[in-house]
């Protein structure tokens, strides 16, 4: 069975809430020094998601017109067996890949930009705002606001808006508004260019730069594509259908594997398995992926930090590299991020899960590996969660052990092409 595709009707009806299950209880958001962090929350969030951000209910149910427009974008997504992967390899082991990177928008986060524009609508708000570090993010915003007829303001960061120009041209066709950040249109923007005229720009001060234009406008929003609960309850989605799949194809998966930058894409193909895990019906182990020039969960330190440059969000108790940490200008730009998500973060320091770092050199020898054997580009995210597939695909083989191994495709690479010629030309950095 090389292709697993399940009908519309099986597109979950609920997003799964992993607060009440987490093994240590998430500590609150507080207010910075001096400052009304918590209690500018309503104005920067939606009501809505305000409220699924710090609820205990374990399932949420999914609005009809969600689910409607799910499935019209082509949920649930196909599960393939790596069949020509596997071959090249000469492993025993199984490989299978979830292809997040079929939506319209190229990658996971869809299924939480069509929920907040949503929201937003009903609660009549006239303009989301938000930043974006690859891409994919602001694609996806735009494409939910377009469909929700609302505007949408994408600061993205500097050093992905020059590298990645036809991300820029994606967004403007689904008639978002895209800024290079740091911009000259926020007084952060503003600050921080003068300061540095040159600066690469960071998904930090990209969210500092969208949430001080909601704090302007009672009928502007901002919408988040990671870290937050709300975001991460979103992509369940993802793991849902991934446990139904792996029931018709009869595996008992052995590993799963997920890129890991803010946390929504790992989170939403690993919460529903994490809940089989911590109720004992699964002992897989569960590895999130991140670059060795962002290492937030392998090297981060777990401690209170704000999750935007400028100090408008309140201070999370998560895994960090701090607020102002500035990372290498890899072509991963959406795992280029100082701080991981509160719930992620506690997974991981209770060792639920496994973190490990690779470099930008072994990413994209993976993703060229699968390109050759599964016929797809993968993101350069996405081909963190390859480069350690392959690698226990590897271990499989020296073993003789007869793994299976699951891997969540987040994203396709089409739009990354400056990053694949700058590798096959050996300019990449590390």
């Amino acid at each position: 069975m090389y292709k697993i595709d399940l009908p519309s009707d099986e597109v979950p009806k609920q997003w799964y809430n992993i607060n009440p299950d987490l093994p240590i209880e998430l500590p609150a958001p507080i207010d910075g020094d001096g400052g009304h962090q918590v209690e500018n929350l309503p104005t920067i969030f939606t009501k809505a998601v305000l409220e699924q951000e710090m609820s205990m209910e374990r399932y949420i149910k999914i609005p009809k017109e969600v689910r409607e427009i799910y499935q019209r974008i082509g949920r649930p997504t196909p599960l393939f067996r790596a069949k020509g992967l596997e071959e090249k390899l000469n492993t025993p082991a199984k490989i299978y890949y979830k292809r997040e990177d079929s939506s319209p928008a190229g990658s996971h986060k869809l299924n939480s930009a069509i929920a907040q524009a949503y929201y937003a609508k009903k609660e009549g708000i006239k303009k989301l705002t938000t930043e974006t570090g690859a891409g994919q993010w602001g694609s996806a915003l735009s494409l939910a606001c377009s469909m929700m007829d609302i505007e949408c303001e994408v600061y993205m960061v500097k050093v992905s808006y020059n590298q990645k120009p036809f991300r820029k041209t994606v967004m403007e066709l689904y008639n978002g508004n895209i800024y290079a950040s740091p911009s000259d249109n926020t007084n952060v923007g503003r600050k921080v260019n003068k300061e540095s005229p040159n600066h690469p720009g960071s998904l930090g001060i990209a969210i500092s730069e969208a949430i001080e234009v909601a704090l302007a406008d009672e009928k502007t929003k901002y919408s988040l594509g990671s870290v937050l609960n709300h975001v991460m309850l979103h992509q369940t989605v993802i793991g849902q259908e991934l446990k139904i799949q792996l029931e018709i194809a009869e595996e008992e998966p052995d590993t799963y594997v997920a890129c890991v930058g803010g946390g929504s894409n790992f989170a939403g193909s690993m919460y529903p398995i994490i809940k089989d895990k911590m109720d004992g019906k699964t002992d897989a182990n569960l590895i999130a992926v991140e670059p060795s020039s962002c290492p937030t969960l392998t090297k981060g330190s777990y401690e209170y930090d704000f999750g935007d440059s400028e100090g408008f969000t309140p201070l999370l108790k998560m895994f960090t590299l701090g607020h102002d940490f500035i990372a290498p200008s890899v072509h991963a730009g959406g795992l280029r991020y100082h701080g991981m998500s509160p719930q992620v973060s506690i997974l991981s320091k209770a060792g639920v899960i496994e973190p490990r770092s690779v470099n930008q050199q072994e990413i994209f020898e993976a993703a060229q590996l699968f390109a050759n054997t599964e016929s797809i580009i993968p993101a350069p995210e996405s081909s963190h969660a390859l480069k350690i597939g392959i690698d226990e695909a590897r271990k499989a083989k020296e073993t003789g052990e007869e793994k299976t191994i699951v891997i969540n495709l987040s994203g396709h690479g089409l739009l990354d092409l400056q990053g694949y010629s700058d590798f096959l030309s050996g300019h990449l950095t590390q």
